[in-house]
């Protein structure tokens, strides 16, 4: 357990640092304005773990799940797992669950960003 958590840590550092360089390049390739990065990490997160999900799983290689999906992914975009999650919904069938899942989880997480700035600055009052 304690080497698993030790490559999730290591693959988040990584992860992490390739989301930071990601902003910034793409804050400098196209401009402040539109949160271009996030989209473009969200995205390129989305398309890796897909890849990863299905060459890790056909050649009998999950244990390495740990560092390169919940590390290096979950530091780079946890969009990801939310995305493969999702997914895996979907394709057991389970459309109805899969699009609740989709709803609650940006509705609920924006909701409690809201919820989080004001009670912040109502403590900061």
């Amino acid at each position: 357990m304690f080497t698993t958590l030790l490559q999730v840590a290591l693959g988040g550092a990584i992860g992490a640092s390739l989301r930071y360089l990601s902003f910034a390049g793409a804050a400098r390739l196209m401009g402040p304005g539109y949160p271009w990065g996030t989209l473009v990490v969200n995205v390129a997160g989305s398309l890796l773990m897909g890849v990863l999900f299905v060459t890790l799983a056909s050649k009998d290689a999950m244990r390495l799940a740990p560092f390169l999906m919940t590390g290096i992914l979950g530091g780079f975009t946890t969009f990801s797992a939310f995305s493969l999650d999702a997914f895996v919904l979907w394709e057991k069938g389970q459309a109805g669950f899969a699009a609740l899942y989709v709803a609650a989880s940006v509705l609920l997480s924006v909701g409690a960003l809201v919820l989080g700035i004001f009670i912040a600055r109502g403590a900061l009052q």
